[in-house]
């Protein structure tokens, strides 16, 4: 829960002590014009009504100006108006009038001060509160964890961290509120929330979602995105890797097709649309099992393109609970079971805002329940060798304050972050900013590849797949696609690693390559175009990602990845019959080679037998050196011709 919720809490909790001390025969005041207005108030108050309450109470305290209880409730009104500096105001009164009649009375101050950043006040409270060792003390755990959070912040304000936040201008910025930033691998698609002024509504405003295009100086006028937006409310989006998919959250009574039913699946869910060209699709529900009668909202799609991260919540109000959970795509295309993260992430109190780094392995999210300043901070943590989160990191000050700060993101180069603030000298209520992550917040830097998907044939643009596979592991890393109307496919790429590149198409031939990223940053990108080749005879597929023992016919580890892949084909195709083809260098003995090149393709061959493919579709031929595709003076040149390729016979 949010410290605003804590206070409330607090509230409740000393509300039923004074009610029980009113039923005793006195009170602190002997004034019976005092005790009369009291009485009246706290008839007022326990029927909801504020204002009339709080008249009555400062009544009874010009009376008597020492009138313990009234003083009290009376810093209950102005805590539920939000008028926090009042609040403490009386609050302070009540406990100088009778220090040790209500000692939950010095907890609720000492939350307040924490929630208005009066760290050093508050601690004293908080100290105070504990001294009162001779009754129950039923805000114990609140003020166990204010405590800490006083202590956590003193610190943090005698050592701020780097923080320079700039306004992201007029492309993106307008008089009119905007968050909930979502950004793609490249950079340059940006894609938020904007508040716009709408009096036909209930609320008198609608959320909408516009999109701002960098053209490598200056974000561009941002549009509104058509297809995705409608007469409800649309927010907290998450774009895939290349812009081309987004999921995100409506929480109103969705229009016919947007959900289950008038309602959808609970109070929030969860919707995706994808794009085509410059149309995006019609928005449909995510479906069970990631939405549910609970809500779903604020989700992070991972740029290996499988797997989501989203908050959901449980309970209303006082016992609401708000934890990060998580689901991948399964292989038949459907959701797995959301699971929650760990309890190193998820608290008994509030996270939100969960954004996944491109990295794949740094999660920033906000939370209440890890040391903080006292309210919603920010934190990070990053993913270990085991799979494991490792305890969350915060921020530090000034990006985290004694205010709420969320909806965190964090660019590929690892720390350029974004953030909606409503700070001075901005355009609007809120603008989206950007500033330099100090080094102990900063994720790893992420690369990607980039180009268009075409037939060799005719240059048509084609929608494919990507699967990028962790050579080490044999893993699927990334999944994608390309644009169906451009070509245009964009993967994020983790440096130091070698992988195995898949792009695939039903009625093509499947696209192999091999990347062993040691350099790359996220403005010097990889670029490459596919071309495709349609399924027909005499056409050939080289397995850049099929490898062998030197001068030996032993398949290595490694090629499995690549030869699995070249089982799926052959089962998705089973009219195919194909050549495994064998190829040298012109290094060594000429018979030597020919029997090395024959006895890889073999190899090759048994492996397929091995995994259900039928003997009688494989031809093998080993060609040793006699067919080379490269120059065979330099090392990248026989690295090329020492290869294994497959051809379509018939």
């Amino acid at each position: 829960m949010n410290i605003s919720t804590k206070i409330i809490l607090s509230i409740v909790s000393v509300l039923f002590l004074i009610n029980c001390t009113v039923a005793q025969p006195t009170l602190s005041s002997d004034n019976k014009k005092a005790v009369k207005l009291y009485n009246e108030g706290k008839g007022l108050y326990d029927s909801r009504n504020n204002d009339l309450a709080e008249v009555k109470f400062l009544l009874a305290l010009e009376r008597d100006p020492n009138f313990a209880e009234a003083a009290l409730l009376l810093a209950y009104v102005y805590t539920e108006k939000a008028n926090y500096e009042q609040a403490i105001i009386y609050y302070t009164k009540s406990i100088e009038a009778k220090y040790d009649l209500f000692p939950e009375a010095h907890a609720s101050l000492g939350a307040l001060l924490l929630k208005v950043g009066k760290y050093e006040e508050a601690k004293k409270h908080f100290t105070n509160y504990f001294k009162f060792t001779d009754t129950p003390l039923m805000m114990k755990n609140l003020a166990n964890d204010g405590l800490r959070d006083c202590e956590f912040a003193i610190e943090a304000l005698k050592n701020p961290v780097p923080f320079e936040p700039k306004n992201m201008g007029k492309g993106v910025n307008s008089e009119l509120p905007e968050y909930f930033p979502a950004l793609s691998a490249d950079g340059k698609t940006l894609l938020y929330t904007r508040r716009l002024n709408d009096p036909s509504t209930p609320t008198g405003f609608n959320e909408d979602f516009f999109v701002s295009y960098f053209d490598g100086h200056n974000w561009k006028t941002s549009i509104n995105v058509k297809g995705v937006n409608s007469y409800n409310n649309e927010g907290a989006p998450t774009l895939s890797a290349n812009g081309n998919f987004l999921i995100f959250t409506i929480c109103a009574d969705p229009y016919e097709g947007y959900g289950k039913g008038k309602n959808g699946f609970g109070s929030c869910d969860l919707f995706y649309s994808f794009k085509s060209g410059n149309d995006w699709s019609f928005p449909r529900n995510l479906g069970e099992p990631v939405n549910s009668r609970n809500w779903e909202t604020q989700p992070s799609f991972s740029s290996d393109g499988k797997t989501l991260y989203f908050i959901r919540g449980f309970g209303r109000g006082q016992d609401r609970q708000q934890d990060i959970y998580m689901t991948e795509i399964q292989a038949d295309g459907s959701w797995s079971k959301p699971t929650p993260l760990s309890k190193i992430i998820n608290t008994a109190s509030t996270e939100e805002s969960v954004f996944i780094h491109p990295d794949g392995k740094t999660l920033y999210f906000s939370s209440d329940g890890h040391p903080g300043m006292g309210g919603l901070d920010i934190f990070k943590s990053t993913k270990d060798e085991n799979g494991e989160w490792t305890t969350p990191v915060n921020l530090g000050y000034p990006i985290n304050t004694h205010n709420d700060e969320n909806s965190l993101l964090v660019s590929a180069d690892g720390k350029t972050a974004y953030f909606a603030s409503d700070r001075e000298g901005g355009l609007g209520s809120l603008d989206l900013y950007q500033f330099e992550l100090p080094e102990h917040a900063r994720a790893e830097e992420v690369t990607y590849l980039s180009g268009i998907v075409y037939d060799e044939s005719n240059n048509d643009k084609l929608a494919a797949k990507f699967e990028l596979i962790d050579i080490e592991t044999g893993n699927v890393v990334v999944t994608s696609f390309s644009d169906g109307a451009t070509g245009k496919y964009l993967v994020s790429l983790p440096p130091n690693k070698e992988y195995a590149l898949n792009v695939s198409k039903k009625g093509y031939l499947f696209y192999s390559e091999n990347f062993k990223l040691t350099h790359g940053t996220s403005y010097d990108p990889f670029k490459k175009d596919v071309p495709l080749s349609r399924i027909q005879a005499g056409k050939e597929v080289v397995l850049k990602n099929v490898f062998f023992e030197t001068a030996k016919f032993d398949l290595k580890p490694t090629s499995k990845a690549e030869l699995n892949k070249l089982v799926t084909f052959l089962n998705e195709n089973p009219n195919l019959k194909i050549e495994l083809g064998g190829h040298t260098d012109n290094v060594g003995n000429k018979k030597d080679n020919q029997i090395l090149s024959d006895n890889r393709a073999k190899a090759v061959k048994d492996y397929l037998v091995s995994n259900g493919i039928d003997a009688n579709r494989l031809l093998t031929k080993g060609y040793g050196d006699t067919s080379p595709i490269a120059d065979n003076d330099t090392e990248e040149g026989r690295a090329e011709n020492r290869r294994t390729a497959f051809k379509v016979v018939e």
